[in-house]
């Protein structure tokens, strides 16, 4: 794993408890490290994202400030995927992964969820292959932004 992404899930276990702690009813879907000074924090709320929830957040996270630039973010279309529970609410839909190794010589993945447990995702990938993707392999998933409305 590259120090990037190492430092992306220490970031991950130290912010998430701390916002969902102090924040009721918050998620931390994902921290990215943007640059090695700069990082986005995505966050869901069953009431939605607004400014004054990103500013709550950000308020949270002042600790960090000394050494990072901090973003908070909703979730967008393109919603970052990092836990089973994630993945298993996106069964049926078109994912993006990429993963720290190559899964039969792939380490990026486009693809509809098929299905999920607690260590691995399933892939119906794009060239018609079905991938068992452990989820402690993957360092980056997200939905991917079909332009559908309802």
């Amino acid at each position: 794993m590259t120090a990037t992404h190492q430092r992306e899930r220490a970031l991950q276990s130290e912010i998430a408890p701390a916002v969902e702690q102090r924040v009721p009813g918050a998620e931390v879907l994902a921290v990215e490290l943007q640059s090695p000074s700069r990082f986005c924090v995505y966050v869901d709320h069953p009431n939605g994202v607004d400014h004054a929830l990103c500013a709550e957040v950000t308020r949270v996270l002042d600790a960090y400030r000394a050494d990072y630039t901090i973003d908070v973010s909703s979730p967008g279309p393109e919603r970052p995927l990092r836990k089973p529970a994630h993945f298993a609410s996106a069964v049926g839909r078109r994912v993006s992964v990429r993963t720290e190794v190559a899964i039969d010589g792939k380490t990026r993945v486009r693809g509809v969820v098929s299905g999920t447990d607690e260590s691995t995702v399933s892939i119906e990938a794009d060239d018609g292959t079905t991938l068992r993707i452990p989820l402690d392999a993957i360092v980056r998933g997200n939905l991917i932004d079909e332009g559908l409305t309802t």
